[in-house]
């Protein structure tokens, strides 16, 4: 009889009735394994810890009116959840190219995708940035749909070894692709203190980013520097001090919430991308060509809007949404990330 050498590995335990860290949470990292209490999560209007509920999919399907034997694009994958719905459109016929710069994120998305029966003959996934859309039409040929989503997918964001939330204390990272650039932390290190007042006017709109500005540099100065999320959060909370106690809290969430949005924007350079993203776009989309960009905070919005009603004017888009579309306010209820989305959608002129 052949020996089972097999050794049982135990699951950790966690103290209380429920899990709350993102690593104890060994349900929903395996959605497919516990459907159900995955389904209980987002019943009550949350984003399962590991996952991304994709925003906006029926409005997205319905401009994109996608057929099959098209090409399409998603150009920013994440965690496929748009892909798998346009793959459904095509039928098995035709093709998706799907971009991602995460490395970590978007190996688990591809596994997902293969594992649902989207073979290589379908849906081809390269880890490249979105800006670089030209590069990717050069081998696909023209697009005859393309979607963007520039959002920050949900499992960056509830992983805290990634640095993207205030409210867990780690490494202030906030890089899409870990292993290029410098991280959030290093930025505030070699920053002044005018581009860091800059960089929270400009990509976030920050009130306060003077005071904050004051803060990180006075921590810097006594040789205390900004290293952590929760050393960037008590920075923030110093520096609203100021304010009455009873507008304090909810002013410091919101100040959290705006500064680590502008150094995301920063470390990652999205604001260059999206331009280079958004230059490059009518050149890829064959005669009648639709696309879809869903944004998640003014500056983005307002780069999609200039682009699209300039590309109108100059003849290279036939029609453009001339107003933003926004989720239905049940969508809103069953996920409250998607509060702040906003879609625009073009079409390419006949040539």
């Amino acid at each position: 009889m052949e020996e089972n050498n097999h050794v049982h590995k135990r699951r950790v335990r966690y103290s209380g009735r429920y899990p709350k860290k993102f690593e104890e949470k060994y349900k929903e990292h395996n959605p497919e394994k516990y459907a159900d209490t995955v389904a209980r999560v987002i019943e009550k209007g949350g984003t399962p810890a590991g996952m991304h509920i994709s925003i906006m999919v029926d409005e997205i399907i319905e401009f994109l009116n996608i057929k099959p034997g098209q090409t399409g694009l998603d150009a920013t994958l994440g965690y496929g959840g748009h892909t798998s719905e346009m793959l459904k459109q095509l039928n098995g016929i035709g093709h998706i190219y799907a971009l991602d710069i995460d490395p970590i994120e978007s190996e688990k998305t591809e596994r997902r995708l293969r594992e649902k029966g989207f073979g290589e003959d379908v849906l081809t996934v390269k880890l490249t940035n979105f800006a670089n859309i030209d590069t990717v039409s050069e081998e696909a040929g023209k697009f005859d749909f393309i979607l963007a989503d520039l959002g920050v997918s949900s499992m960056q964001i509830d992983d805290p070894e990634r640095g993207f939330s205030y409210k867990i204390d780690a490494p202030l990272d906030l890089r899409m692709n870990p292993n290029k650039g410098e991280s959030a932390a290093d930025r505030l290190l070699n920053i002044t203190k005018d581009e860091l007042i800059g960089m929270l006017l400009e990509n976030a709109d920050e009130p306060y980013a003077e005071e904050i500005a004051e803060e990180v540099f006075r921590r810097k100065r006594n040789g205390t520097p900004v290293r952590t999320t929760a050393d960037l959060r008590h920075s923030i909370e110093d520096a609203l001090s100021l304010l009455p106690k009873d507008e304090r809290t909810e002013n410091i969430k919101k100040s959290c919430q705006r500064t680590f949005q502008a150094l995301r924007i920063d470390v990652n350079s999205e604001f260059e991308v999206l331009y280079d993203f958004l230059e490059k776009l009518p050149f890829v989309l064959k005669p009648n060509g639709r696309v879809a960009v869903l944004t998640f905070h003014s500056g983005e919005d307002r780069l999609v809007k200039k682009a699209f009603r300039d590309g109108k004017r100059n003849g290279l888009y036939s029609d453009i949404s001339e107003n933003i579309i926004r989720p239905s306010a049940d969508e809103c209820r069953r996920n409250v990330r998607a509060k702040s989305t906003k879609m625009r959608w073009a079409i390419r002129s006949d040539y």
